[in-house]
Protein backbone atom coordinates (compact mmCIF):
# COMPACT_ATOMS: atom_id res chain seq x y z
CA UNK A 1 0.00 0.00 0.00
CA UNK A 2 1.46 3.53 -1.11
CA UNK A 3 1.07 6.49 1.64
CA UNK A 4 1.10 10.13 1.73
CA UNK A 5 3.54 12.16 3.02
CA UNK A 6 3.08 16.18 3.57
CA UNK A 7 6.39 18.32 4.09
CA UNK A 8 5.77 21.32 6.75
CA UNK A 9 7.35 24.10 8.36
CA UNK A 10 8.18 27.76 8.49
CA UNK A 11 8.68 29.74 5.23
CA UNK A 12 12.10 28.53 3.23
CA UNK A 13 13.20 25.96 5.46
CA UNK A 14 13.96 23.87 1.91
CA UNK A 15 10.37 22.10 1.59
CA UNK A 16 9.95 22.55 -2.03
CA UNK A 17 14.03 21.63 -2.83
CA UNK A 18 13.24 18.52 -0.69
CA UNK A 19 9.63 17.78 -2.73
CA UNK A 20 11.59 18.21 -6.00
CA UNK A 21 14.49 15.79 -4.86
CA UNK A 22 12.03 12.98 -3.74
CA UNK A 23 9.66 13.29 -6.70
CA UNK A 24 12.79 13.24 -8.83
CA UNK A 25 12.18 16.50 -11.20
CA UNK A 26 11.65 20.43 -11.05
CA UNK A 27 7.87 20.44 -10.48
CA UNK A 28 7.82 22.92 -7.68
CA UNK A 29 9.07 26.28 -7.98
CA UNK A 30 12.16 26.73 -5.92
CA UNK A 31 13.27 30.22 -5.24
CA UNK A 32 15.41 32.03 -2.15
CA UNK A 33 12.99 34.26 -1.00
CA UNK A 34 10.42 32.93 1.65
CA UNK A 35 6.69 32.16 0.77
CA UNK A 36 7.33 31.04 -2.92
CA UNK A 37 4.82 28.23 -2.44
CA UNK A 38 0.93 28.64 -1.64
CA UNK A 39 -0.76 25.98 -2.87
CA UNK A 40 -0.75 22.23 -2.11
CA UNK A 41 1.77 20.57 -4.69
CA UNK A 42 1.08 16.55 -5.40
CA UNK A 43 4.15 14.16 -6.80
CA UNK A 44 4.79 10.65 -6.85
CA UNK A 45 7.77 9.77 -5.06
CA UNK A 46 10.37 6.92 -4.44
CA UNK A 47 12.56 6.43 -1.80
CA UNK A 48 14.55 2.73 -2.43
CA UNK A 49 11.53 0.43 -2.87
CA UNK A 50 8.99 2.83 -1.40
CA UNK A 51 6.62 4.54 -3.55
CA UNK A 52 4.37 6.96 -1.90
CA UNK A 53 2.77 10.53 -2.44
CA UNK A 54 4.40 13.16 -1.16
CA UNK A 55 2.82 17.26 -0.64
CA UNK A 56 4.66 20.07 -1.00
CA UNK A 57 2.94 23.10 1.29
CA UNK A 58 2.48 26.97 1.58
CA UNK A 59 5.00 27.68 4.94
CA UNK A 60 3.36 27.74 8.35
CA UNK A 61 2.76 31.33 9.27
CA UNK A 62 1.86 32.55 12.61
CA UNK A 63 -2.04 34.29 11.75
CA UNK A 64 -5.36 32.67 11.87
CA UNK A 65 -7.10 35.79 9.86
CA UNK A 66 -8.79 35.73 6.66
CA UNK A 67 -5.43 37.49 5.38
CA UNK A 68 -3.46 35.70 2.64
CA UNK A 69 -1.41 33.89 4.92
CA UNK A 70 -4.35 32.73 7.05
CA UNK A 71 -5.89 31.34 4.42
CA UNK A 72 -2.44 29.23 3.65
CA UNK A 73 -2.03 28.26 6.94
CA UNK A 74 -5.55 26.66 6.78
CA UNK A 75 -4.77 24.49 3.65
CA UNK A 76 -1.67 23.36 4.88
CA UNK A 77 -3.44 22.13 8.35
CA UNK A 78 -6.01 20.22 6.14
CA UNK A 79 -2.50 18.56 4.34
CA UNK A 80 -1.97 17.52 7.60
CA UNK A 81 -4.67 16.48 8.59
CA UNK A 82 -5.78 14.37 5.25
CA UNK A 83 -1.57 12.65 5.62
CA UNK A 84 -0.63 9.73 6.48
CA UNK A 85 2.60 11.38 7.65
CA UNK A 86 4.11 14.33 8.42
CA UNK A 87 7.69 15.02 7.68
CA UNK A 88 8.48 18.31 9.89
CA UNK A 89 11.35 20.78 8.28
CA UNK A 90 13.04 22.90 10.37
CA UNK A 91 16.53 24.92 8.98
CA UNK A 92 19.32 23.42 10.65
CA UNK A 93 21.47 26.87 10.57
CA UNK A 94 18.93 29.18 11.96
CA UNK A 95 17.91 26.40 14.69
CA UNK A 96 14.57 26.29 16.46
CA UNK A 97 12.77 29.62 16.64
CA UNK A 98 9.84 30.12 18.41
CA UNK A 99 7.26 29.45 15.63
CA UNK A 100 9.11 26.15 15.20
CA UNK A 101 7.92 24.76 18.68
CA UNK A 102 4.39 26.57 17.78
CA UNK A 103 3.76 24.06 14.93
CA UNK A 104 5.10 21.15 16.29
CA UNK A 105 2.76 21.39 18.98
CA UNK A 106 0.15 21.38 16.33
CA UNK A 107 1.81 18.65 14.37
CA UNK A 108 1.26 16.55 17.69
CA UNK A 109 -2.32 17.12 18.15
CA UNK A 110 -3.34 16.92 14.18
CA UNK A 111 -1.47 14.10 13.28
CA UNK A 112 -0.39 10.35 14.70
CA UNK A 113 2.94 10.21 12.88
CA UNK A 114 5.20 13.24 12.79
CA UNK A 115 8.83 12.89 11.45
CA UNK A 116 11.48 15.88 12.38
CA UNK A 117 14.04 16.83 9.84
CA UNK A 118 16.60 19.82 10.31
CA UNK A 119 17.40 20.00 6.79
CA UNK A 120 20.13 22.67 5.40
CA UNK A 121 22.43 20.72 7.96
CA UNK A 122 25.53 20.60 6.05
CA UNK A 123 28.54 21.52 7.82
CA UNK A 124 29.38 22.16 10.76
CA UNK A 125 27.50 25.56 11.06
CA UNK A 126 24.37 23.31 11.58
CA UNK A 127 25.39 21.03 14.25
CA UNK A 128 23.84 23.42 17.48
CA UNK A 129 20.71 23.86 15.70
CA UNK A 130 20.15 19.80 15.13
CA UNK A 131 20.87 19.62 18.61
CA UNK A 132 18.14 22.19 19.77
CA UNK A 133 15.40 20.22 17.69
CA UNK A 134 15.86 17.73 20.33
CA UNK A 135 13.72 20.35 22.18
CA UNK A 136 10.57 19.95 19.85
CA UNK A 137 10.18 16.79 21.51
CA UNK A 138 9.43 14.93 18.50
CA UNK A 139 12.04 12.36 18.84
CA UNK A 140 15.71 12.39 17.07
CA UNK A 141 15.99 14.84 14.08
CA UNK A 142 17.04 13.58 10.34
CA UNK A 143 19.94 15.46 9.60
CA UNK A 144 19.25 16.66 5.92
CA UNK A 145 20.27 18.47 3.01
CA UNK A 146 17.39 18.59 0.51
CA UNK A 147 20.03 20.67 -1.95
CA UNK A 148 22.86 17.95 -2.14
CA UNK A 149 20.50 15.03 -1.46
CA UNK A 150 22.12 13.78 2.05
CA UNK A 151 20.20 12.43 5.00
CA UNK A 152 17.72 10.47 2.52
CA UNK A 153 18.74 6.88 4.03
CA UNK A 154 18.21 8.03 7.48
CA UNK A 155 14.61 9.02 6.08
CA UNK A 156 13.80 5.88 4.16
CA UNK A 157 14.37 4.03 7.77
CA UNK A 158 12.29 6.24 9.61
CA UNK A 159 9.65 5.57 6.50
CA UNK A 160 9.85 2.49 6.06
CA UNK A 161 8.49 0.39 9.26
CA UNK A 162 5.29 3.14 9.22
CA UNK A 163 4.59 1.67 5.49
CA UNK A 164 4.79 -1.70 6.87
CA UNK A 165 2.28 -0.89 9.23
CA UNK A 166 0.03 0.82 6.29
CA UNK A 167 0.50 -2.17 4.26
CA UNK A 168 -0.56 -4.67 7.38
CA UNK A 169 -3.63 -2.64 7.68
CA UNK A 170 -4.80 -2.77 4.25
CA UNK A 171 -4.23 -6.35 3.66
CA UNK A 172 -6.49 -6.77 6.77
CA UNK A 173 -9.49 -4.39 5.12
CA UNK A 174 -8.99 -5.70 1.67
CA UNK A 175 -11.08 -8.72 1.94
CA UNK A 176 -14.44 -6.87 3.53
CA UNK A 177 -13.93 -4.15 1.12
CA UNK A 178 -16.29 -4.52 -2.00
CA UNK A 179 -14.74 -3.24 -4.98
CA UNK A 180 -16.58 -2.03 -8.03
CA UNK A 181 -14.78 -1.95 -11.00
CA UNK A 182 -17.85 -2.45 -13.98
CA UNK A 183 -18.38 0.96 -14.39
CA UNK A 184 -17.08 1.63 -17.49
CA UNK A 185 -17.77 -1.93 -18.72
CA UNK A 186 -20.92 -0.53 -20.33
CA UNK A 187 -19.78 2.88 -22.07
CA UNK A 188 -20.00 1.92 -25.46
CA UNK A 189 -19.32 5.80 -26.39
CA UNK A 190 -16.58 6.91 -28.73
CA UNK A 191 -14.55 7.97 -25.44
CA UNK A 192 -12.02 5.21 -23.71
CA UNK A 193 -10.27 6.88 -21.10
CA UNK A 194 -8.86 4.95 -18.33
CA UNK A 195 -7.50 5.71 -15.04
CA UNK A 196 -4.03 4.80 -15.48
CA UNK A 197 -4.25 7.23 -18.51
CA UNK A 198 -6.92 10.20 -17.46
CA UNK A 199 -7.18 13.30 -19.79
CA UNK A 200 -4.78 16.37 -19.36
CA UNK A 201 -6.52 19.38 -18.77
CA UNK A 202 -5.10 22.78 -17.71
CA UNK A 203 -6.92 26.12 -16.94
CA UNK A 204 -5.21 29.17 -17.91
CA UNK A 205 -5.85 32.61 -18.04
CA UNK A 206 -5.17 35.97 -16.90
CA UNK A 207 -4.71 36.66 -13.47
CA UNK A 208 -8.39 36.69 -10.77
CA UNK A 209 -10.15 35.34 -13.91
CA UNK A 210 -11.18 32.59 -10.98
CA UNK A 211 -8.91 29.29 -11.98
CA UNK A 212 -8.64 28.34 -9.10
CA UNK A 213 -11.79 28.63 -7.55
CA UNK A 214 -13.41 26.89 -10.58
CA UNK A 215 -10.86 23.73 -9.92
CA UNK A 216 -11.92 23.82 -6.27
CA UNK A 217 -15.71 23.55 -6.95
CA UNK A 218 -15.06 20.78 -9.74
CA UNK A 219 -12.84 18.91 -6.99
CA UNK A 220 -15.82 20.21 -4.35
CA UNK A 221 -12.67 21.01 -1.98
CA UNK A 222 -11.20 23.82 -1.10
CA UNK A 223 -7.71 22.53 -2.38
CA UNK A 224 -6.47 25.49 -4.36
CA UNK A 225 -6.11 28.83 -2.69
CA UNK A 226 -8.34 31.51 -3.41
CA UNK A 227 -9.07 35.17 -2.51
CA UNK A 228 -9.79 38.87 -4.16
CA UNK A 229 -6.12 39.16 -4.51
CA UNK A 230 -4.66 38.89 -8.10
CA UNK A 231 -1.99 36.51 -8.61
CA UNK A 232 -2.40 33.99 -5.96
CA UNK A 233 -1.20 30.62 -7.62
CA UNK A 234 2.63 31.11 -8.35
CA UNK A 235 2.90 26.93 -9.26
CA UNK A 236 1.18 25.41 -11.77
CA UNK A 237 -0.62 22.40 -9.82
CA UNK A 238 -1.95 19.45 -10.95
CA UNK A 239 -4.78 17.31 -9.28
CA UNK A 240 -6.49 13.63 -10.49
CA UNK A 241 -9.88 13.05 -10.20
CA UNK A 242 -12.72 11.81 -11.33
CA UNK A 243 -14.95 14.60 -13.09
CA UNK A 244 -18.54 13.12 -13.82
CA UNK A 245 -17.09 9.02 -14.61
CA UNK A 246 -13.94 10.97 -16.46
CA UNK A 247 -10.68 10.04 -15.17
CA UNK A 248 -8.96 13.75 -15.76
CA UNK A 249 -5.77 15.11 -14.37
CA UNK A 250 -6.18 19.23 -14.22
CA UNK A 251 -3.41 21.76 -14.01
CA UNK A 252 -4.48 24.85 -11.89
CA UNK A 253 -1.71 27.82 -13.82
CA UNK A 254 -0.30 31.02 -12.42
CA UNK A 255 -2.53 33.78 -14.29
CA UNK A 256 -0.47 34.90 -17.40
CA UNK A 257 -0.30 39.07 -17.89
CA UNK A 258 1.13 40.80 -20.50
CA UNK A 259 5.24 40.14 -21.25
CA UNK A 260 6.17 43.65 -20.26
CA UNK A 261 4.26 43.87 -17.07
CA UNK A 262 6.34 40.19 -16.08
CA UNK A 263 8.93 41.70 -13.72
CA UNK A 264 9.81 39.81 -10.65
CA UNK A 265 11.79 36.66 -11.58
CA UNK A 266 9.23 34.67 -9.09
CA UNK A 267 6.62 35.71 -11.46
CA UNK A 268 8.37 35.16 -14.54
CA UNK A 269 8.74 31.17 -12.91
CA UNK A 270 5.06 31.33 -12.50
CA UNK A 271 4.35 32.20 -16.11
CA UNK A 272 6.99 29.74 -17.36
CA UNK A 273 5.56 26.94 -15.41
CA UNK A 274 1.87 27.61 -16.99
CA UNK A 275 3.27 27.59 -20.47
CA UNK A 276 4.96 24.09 -19.53
CA UNK A 277 1.50 23.11 -18.49
CA UNK A 278 -0.26 24.01 -22.22
CA UNK A 279 2.35 22.14 -23.79
CA UNK A 280 1.75 19.15 -21.37
CA UNK A 281 -2.05 19.33 -21.44
CA UNK A 282 -4.58 17.87 -24.06
CA UNK A 283 -7.27 20.26 -23.39
CA UNK A 284 -6.84 23.98 -22.74
CA UNK A 285 -9.40 25.50 -20.73
CA UNK A 286 -8.61 29.48 -21.49
CA UNK A 287 -10.81 31.25 -18.53
CA UNK A 288 -12.44 34.75 -19.11
CA UNK A 289 -13.94 37.16 -16.85
CA UNK A 290 -17.43 38.22 -17.94
CA UNK A 291 -17.26 41.70 -16.83
CA UNK A 292 -13.58 42.39 -19.25
CA UNK A 293 -13.91 39.36 -21.24
CA UNK A 294 -11.80 39.04 -24.65
CA UNK A 295 -8.53 41.22 -23.46
CA UNK A 296 -5.29 41.21 -25.40
CA UNK A 297 -3.89 38.89 -23.31
CA UNK A 298 -6.71 36.50 -23.30
CA UNK A 299 -6.19 36.19 -27.55
CA UNK A 300 -2.79 35.41 -26.65
CA UNK A 301 -3.45 32.94 -24.33
CA UNK A 302 -6.61 31.64 -26.40
CA UNK A 303 -4.05 32.05 -29.54
CA UNK A 304 -0.91 30.09 -27.61
CA UNK A 305 -2.96 26.86 -26.97
CA UNK A 306 -3.97 27.13 -30.87
CA UNK A 307 -0.51 27.04 -31.94
CA UNK A 308 0.74 24.52 -29.52
CA UNK A 309 -2.25 21.87 -30.81
CA UNK A 310 -4.32 21.44 -28.15
CA UNK A 311 -8.04 21.45 -28.11
CA UNK A 312 -9.50 24.46 -26.76
CA UNK A 313 -12.86 25.18 -24.85
CA UNK A 314 -13.41 29.28 -24.05
CA UNK A 315 -15.11 29.15 -20.57
CA UNK A 316 -16.52 32.64 -19.48
CA UNK A 317 -16.73 32.61 -15.65
CA UNK A 318 -18.67 35.09 -13.25
CA UNK A 319 -22.02 34.39 -14.89
CA UNK A 320 -23.95 34.82 -11.90
CA UNK A 321 -23.06 38.55 -12.05
CA UNK A 322 -24.46 39.20 -15.58
CA UNK A 323 -27.71 40.81 -15.63
CA UNK A 324 -28.38 40.55 -19.18
CA UNK A 325 -27.46 36.88 -19.85
CA UNK A 326 -28.82 36.86 -23.44
CA UNK A 327 -27.60 39.96 -24.81
CA UNK A 328 -24.35 39.44 -23.51
CA UNK A 329 -24.44 35.75 -24.69
CA UNK A 330 -24.99 36.88 -28.14
CA UNK A 331 -22.10 39.76 -27.67
CA UNK A 332 -19.62 37.28 -26.48
CA UNK A 333 -20.44 34.81 -29.01
CA UNK A 334 -19.77 37.93 -32.16
CA UNK A 335 -16.34 38.54 -30.16
CA UNK A 336 -15.02 34.92 -30.17
CA UNK A 337 -15.59 34.68 -33.69
CA UNK A 338 -14.37 38.28 -34.96
CA UNK A 339 -11.05 37.97 -32.80
CA UNK A 340 -10.72 34.09 -32.83
CA UNK A 341 -11.22 32.65 -36.33
CA UNK A 342 -8.65 30.17 -35.66
CA UNK A 343 -10.99 28.51 -33.31
CA UNK A 344 -13.67 28.99 -35.85
CA UNK A 345 -16.86 26.77 -33.62
CA UNK A 346 -15.31 25.86 -30.52
CA UNK A 347 -17.13 25.81 -27.11
CA UNK A 348 -18.00 28.65 -25.38
CA UNK A 349 -19.29 27.76 -22.44
CA UNK A 350 -20.84 30.63 -19.33
CA UNK A 351 -20.08 29.02 -15.69
CA UNK A 352 -20.11 30.84 -12.45
CA UNK A 353 -17.49 28.73 -10.21
CA UNK A 354 -18.98 30.71 -7.19
CA UNK A 355 -22.32 29.05 -7.87
CA UNK A 356 -21.05 25.72 -9.66
CA UNK A 357 -23.65 26.51 -12.82
CA UNK A 358 -22.75 25.44 -15.93
CA UNK A 359 -20.08 22.97 -14.70
CA UNK A 360 -21.98 19.97 -16.38
CA UNK A 361 -22.08 21.85 -19.79
CA UNK A 362 -18.44 22.52 -19.41
CA UNK A 363 -17.63 19.02 -18.72
CA UNK A 364 -19.48 17.99 -21.92
CA UNK A 365 -17.89 20.40 -23.75
CA UNK A 366 -14.21 19.01 -22.59
CA UNK A 367 -15.15 15.52 -23.41
CA UNK A 368 -16.24 16.54 -27.01
CA UNK A 369 -13.71 18.84 -27.51
CA UNK A 370 -10.69 15.73 -26.36
CA UNK A 371 -12.98 13.54 -29.04
CA UNK A 372 -12.30 16.00 -31.50
CA UNK A 373 -8.58 16.28 -31.09
CA UNK A 374 -7.90 12.55 -31.30
CA UNK A 375 -10.52 11.97 -34.46
CA UNK A 376 -9.00 9.89 -37.42
CA UNK A 377 -10.66 10.25 -41.09
CA UNK A 378 -10.27 7.16 -43.28
CA UNK A 379 -8.31 7.65 -46.18
CA UNK A 380 -10.79 6.60 -48.82
CA UNK A 381 -13.73 8.71 -47.16
CA UNK A 382 -10.81 11.57 -47.38
CA UNK A 383 -10.28 11.65 -50.86
CA UNK A 384 -13.83 11.11 -51.82
CA UNK A 385 -14.48 14.33 -50.12
CA UNK A 386 -11.52 15.79 -51.54
CA UNK A 387 -12.84 14.79 -55.42
CA UNK A 388 -16.33 16.79 -54.11
CA UNK A 389 -14.31 19.98 -52.85
CA UNK A 390 -11.94 20.10 -56.11
CA UNK A 391 -15.14 19.99 -58.25
CA UNK A 392 -17.04 22.22 -56.59
CA UNK A 393 -13.86 25.15 -56.18
CA UNK A 394 -10.87 24.04 -58.32
CA UNK A 395 -7.41 24.99 -57.09
CA UNK A 396 -6.32 28.06 -58.75
CA UNK A 397 -3.78 28.23 -61.82
CA UNK A 398 -0.82 30.09 -61.30
CA UNK A 399 1.24 30.87 -65.07
CA UNK A 400 -2.01 29.25 -67.38
CA UNK A 401 -1.07 25.85 -64.76
CA UNK A 402 -3.66 24.29 -62.69
CA UNK A 403 -2.09 23.01 -59.26
CA UNK A 404 -3.49 19.08 -59.27
CA UNK A 405 -4.09 17.82 -55.84
CA UNK A 406 -3.57 13.88 -56.09
CA UNK A 407 -3.97 12.33 -52.82
CA UNK A 408 -4.52 13.16 -48.82
CA UNK A 409 -4.49 11.23 -46.20
CA UNK A 410 -4.30 11.44 -42.26
CA UNK A 411 -1.15 11.39 -40.92
CA UNK A 412 -1.70 11.89 -37.31
CA UNK A 413 -4.30 12.60 -34.37
CA UNK A 414 -3.89 15.17 -31.48
CA UNK A 415 -4.71 17.18 -33.36
CA UNK A 416 -5.63 15.73 -36.81
CA UNK A 417 -3.12 16.53 -39.79
CA UNK A 418 -3.52 15.70 -43.29
CA UNK A 419 -0.85 15.95 -46.02
CA UNK A 420 -2.04 16.64 -49.79
CA UNK A 421 0.45 15.20 -52.62
CA UNK A 422 0.05 17.29 -55.09
CA UNK A 423 1.77 19.53 -57.69
CA UNK A 424 3.51 22.85 -57.41
CA UNK A 425 2.80 23.16 -53.67
CA UNK A 426 4.99 26.10 -53.22
CA UNK A 427 2.47 28.47 -55.57
CA UNK A 428 -0.92 27.21 -53.44
CA UNK A 429 -2.32 30.44 -51.82
CA UNK A 430 -2.89 30.05 -48.46
CA UNK A 431 -6.55 31.18 -49.16
CA UNK A 432 -7.24 27.77 -50.83
CA UNK A 433 -6.08 25.64 -47.77
CA UNK A 434 -8.41 27.71 -45.57
CA UNK A 435 -10.99 26.63 -47.99
CA UNK A 436 -9.61 23.06 -47.49
CA UNK A 437 -9.45 23.48 -43.55
CA UNK A 438 -12.60 24.96 -43.54
CA UNK A 439 -14.32 22.07 -45.43
CA UNK A 440 -12.55 19.40 -42.82
CA UNK A 441 -14.45 21.18 -39.86
CA UNK A 442 -17.45 20.78 -41.47
CA UNK A 443 -17.60 18.08 -43.08
CA UNK A 444 -16.09 15.38 -41.14
CA UNK A 445 -17.58 17.68 -37.77
CA UNK A 446 -14.09 18.86 -36.22
CA UNK A 447 -15.12 22.46 -35.08
CA UNK A 448 -12.84 24.47 -32.84
CA UNK A 449 -9.57 21.85 -32.86
CA UNK A 450 -6.51 22.78 -34.42
CA UNK A 451 -5.92 21.35 -37.72
CA UNK A 452 -2.62 20.85 -39.61
CA UNK A 453 -2.58 20.78 -43.69
CA UNK A 454 0.37 20.33 -45.43
CA UNK A 455 1.15 20.16 -49.12
CA UNK A 456 4.17 18.09 -51.01
CA UNK A 457 5.24 17.49 -54.43
CA UNK A 458 6.55 14.09 -55.71
CA UNK A 459 9.85 15.48 -54.92
CA UNK A 460 9.60 16.36 -51.60
CA UNK A 461 11.72 14.80 -49.26
CA UNK A 462 9.54 13.20 -46.47
CA UNK A 463 9.57 14.08 -43.10
CA UNK A 464 7.52 11.49 -42.35
CA UNK A 465 10.40 8.63 -43.12
CA UNK A 466 11.17 5.63 -40.72
CA UNK A 467 7.97 6.57 -39.10
CA UNK A 468 5.78 3.70 -40.50
CA UNK A 469 3.19 3.25 -37.85
CA UNK A 470 1.25 6.43 -38.18
CA UNK A 471 2.21 6.44 -41.72
CA UNK A 472 -0.17 4.96 -44.10
CA UNK A 473 0.77 2.25 -46.48
CA UNK A 474 -0.95 4.46 -49.13
CA UNK A 475 0.81 7.04 -48.59
CA UNK A 476 4.07 5.25 -48.48
CA UNK A 477 3.86 4.58 -51.78
CA UNK A 478 3.23 7.54 -53.37
CA UNK A 479 6.32 9.01 -50.84
CA UNK A 480 8.19 6.62 -53.11
CA UNK A 481 8.79 4.04 -50.39
CA UNK A 482 7.84 0.87 -52.73
CA UNK A 483 4.46 -1.11 -53.19
CA UNK A 484 1.58 -0.93 -50.19
CA UNK A 485 1.40 -3.81 -47.85
CA UNK A 486 -2.51 -4.94 -47.72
Amino acid sequence: MSFTLAIVGRPNVGKSTLFNRLVGKRLALVDDQPGVTRDLREGEARLGDLKFTVIDTAGLEEVTDESLQGRMRRLTERAVEMADICLFLIDARAGVLPSDEVFADILRRKNAHVILAANKAEGSAADAGVIEAYGLGLGEPIRLSAEHGEGLNDLYSQLLPLADEFEKRAAEIAPETDVDVSDDDDDDGPRKITQANPMQVAVVGRPNAGKSTLINALLGEDKMLTGPEAGITRDAISTQFNWSGTPVRIWDTAGMRKKAKVQEKLEKLSVSDGLRAVKFAEVVVVLLDVEIPFEQQDLRIADLAEREGRAVVIAVNKWDLEDEKQDKLKELKEEFARLLPQLKGAPLITVSAKTGRGLDRLHDAVIRAYDIWNRRVSTARLNRWLTGMLEVHPPPAPGGKRIKLRYMTQVKTRPPAFVVMCSHPDKMPDSYKRYLVNGLRQDFDMPGTPIRLTLRGQGDKNPYKGKTKSTPSRLRKHLGKGPAGG
